[in-house]
């Protein structure tokens, strides 16, 4: 497993039509997805459009990861399951982890999505 505290960027977590903002973390300006610009008005609610679609928990690695979550199709993080659905969840989290970023990062690139 790579090192935690490997550097990865953080991107904007402004979305429009489902778009991510490509701009780092506290940019000045305005929002932007390739040619697509946008102000924080005319964003997507946080809230993420996978909130309550149907899920499954996701394959687990050898020591368990990702721990019962089901990968949302839309955000594509790991998020809980109620009910046989996706739990109410933003799009982006920004209190999420270095170790969370890398482990979904490692989970995507041996299992795909």
């Amino acid at each position: 497993m790579a090192d935690a505290g490997d550097a990865f960027v953080r991107f904007c977590r402004s979305r429009k039509s489902g778009r991510r903002c490509t701009r780092p973390l506290e940019h000045p300006g305005l929002h932007r997805h390739r040619t697509i610009m946008w102000t924080d008005a005319a964003a997507d609610p946080p809230r993420c459009a996978g909130s309550g679609e149907a899920a499954r928990p996701a394959e687990t690695a050898a020591d368990g990861y990702p721990n019962g979550r089901a990968l949302c199709t839309r955000c594509q993080r790991f998020v809980a399951i109620e009910d046989g659905i996706l739990a109410d969840h933003d799009a982006s989290d920004a209190s999420e982890t270095a170790e969370e970023v890398t482990r979904r990062r490692e989970w995507l690139n041996s299992h795909g999505w």
